[in-house]
């Protein structure tokens, strides 16, 4: 029993979390119009309005170049945050891992609430510039971004970055030559993660997007609650096509990860 119970727990959670998703996926191919009603016939017309209809094109192209830019200075900020805090005084890490701590803990509703305060009612900051958007995701994915480095730096030998300093490196040499392509396995986690972060927010997209402008968290809850069938069945194929390229892009990073863990054990040897 203490072998078979854990192995059934996995299963019961496996199973909660990826039934609904193979169940919306295969309505995706039908033409049934609501979740749970007879199936009907096989058909791709959902994927053929996912890619042809005008509205949700655009909105899916801005929700990925969102994604991508708000991910990548996320990524930057996060990276040079992880490496500043693991390079300074006692008092200073504490500090900078207690403020990483709050965006974290903080509910999604509260920042891009306070966001809204700050940068469009106080600063005055225009939303059709797009720039409070912008920093909201900013401020939501360098985080995590900040706890995907950090657990690199310390696997990370402390002495490389004194020993390239020591063989005549400058800092900002020892900085990029050394101690970054260490860190490559944790930036590029945090990258996919805040791009993940970046394409699922809802309440700071909510509080901080241009009126005219929609992500596709903002757009499936208006068109969900709109009850535009045609619309509806077109996102659930977008959620299949979503699925499919994550478990693609998981299963690359593995097996790459794999090859090099492979590599390093035959070099040793």
């Amino acid at each position: 029993m203490k072998k078979v119970a854990p192995i059934l727990w996995i299963c019961i959670v496996l199973c909660l979390t990826y039934i609904p998703i193979l169940l919306l996926a295969v309505y995706s191919f039908t033409d049934a119009t609501t979740v749970g009603a007879d199936i009907g016939g096989f058909t791709f017309a959902n994927y053929i309005n996912l890619f042809a209809n005008e509205e949700l094109r655009d909105m899916i192209i801005g929700t990925v170049v969102l994604a991508v830019v708000s991910a990548t200075i996320a990524t930057i900020l996060g990276t040079l945050g992880a490496i500043g805090a693991f390079y300074s005084k006692k008092l200073g890490k504490g500090l900078m891992r207690s403020a990483n701590q709050i965006p974290v803990v903080n509910a999604d509703i509260v920042t891009g609430f306070s966001l809204c305060v700050l940068l469009i009612v106080l600063l005055g900051i225009n939303k059709d510039t797009f720039i409070p958007l912008g920093i909201g995701h900013v401020v939501l994915c360098a985080p995590f971004v900040y706890l995907s480095v950090m657990p690199k730096l310390k696997q990370m030998d402390n002495n490389l970055y004194e020993a390239a300093l020591d063989l005549g490196a400058t800092p900002a040499q020892a900085l990029f030559k050394v101690v970054l392509p260490q860190l490559i396995p944790g930036i590029l986690s945090g990258f996919m993660l805040a791009i993940t972060l970046s394409l699922d927010d809802y309440f700071i997209t909510t509080y901080t997007k241009p009126s005219t402008f929609d992500t596709i968290s903002t757009y499936v809850f208006n068109a969900t609650k709109g009850g535009q069938t045609e619309i509806k069945t077109a996102l659930w194929a977008l959620s299949t096509v979503i699925f499919l390229i994550v478990i693609i892009v998981v299963i690359v990073m593995n097996v790459t990860s794999s090859k090099k863990k492979a590599e390093v054990k035959n070099a040793k040897i």
